[in-house]
């Protein structure tokens, strides 16, 4: 009898974990997980604004006071600059792994003088940094990536309808670039 009912909890443990292991990986194999959605919205190193109707890859910007773009990136042989001058309402930024995990996140609120300055890097190109600083980035955040690849998003919020040009105008305007190789 003991045996019998080892084998039965072993069964339905063994069950369990089968069911999570295939719903965890399920996105990874239909090619429709957020990262995957994100690269098909077009260019890298460039926000692309979503619609609150869902596009040709299904990512759309459900909430209504809410402007959205997203940014894809490959950060293997120069770091990203994430930037962008702030408006009067509120925006955040997340930074986002290739797995969709998140790396980062800030808002207008603990950002240096309420502009995004973000600068993404794997630890060798931070190490990098700090051997040989760069003047222009003193006031910029720098963000140690272990990945190479992952998206940013970029949020705005709209909580008029008058707000709406400068929403658009800021998300424009935002910068998703890599940072260009210093000369000698």
């Amino acid at each position: 009898m003991l045996k019998l009912l080892y084998a039965v909890a072993t069964g339905i443990f063994g069950a369990i974990v089968l069911h999570i292991i295939i719903i965890l990986a399920l996105p990874h194999f239909t090619g429709k997980d957020a990262y995957t959605r994100v690269l098909a919205e077009g260019t890298a190193f460039e926000f692309h604004r979503l619609s609150n109707a869902p596009d040709t890859t299904g990512l759309l910007s459900r909430d209504p006071y809410m402007r959205v773009a997203v940014c894809h990136f490959d950060i293997t042989s120069q770091p990203l600059r994430l930037v962008a001058v702030a408006g009067r309402t509120f925006w955040s930024v997340g930074i986002f792994d290739a797995a969709s995990n998140e790396v980062f996140s800030m808002n207008d609120r603990t950002s240096v003088a309420g502009d995004l300055d973000v600068l993404l890097a794997t630890p060798v190109q931070v190490a990098q940094l700090r051997r040989s600083p760069i003047a222009a980035l003193t006031e910029t955040i720098v963000v140690e990536h272990r990945g190479t690849r992952g998206y940013a998003v970029l949020r705005t919020m709209v909580p008029l309808p008058s707000f709406e040009p400068e929403a658009i105008q800021f998300l424009s305007a935002a910068e998703c670039l890599p940072l260009p190789s210093s000369p000698g």
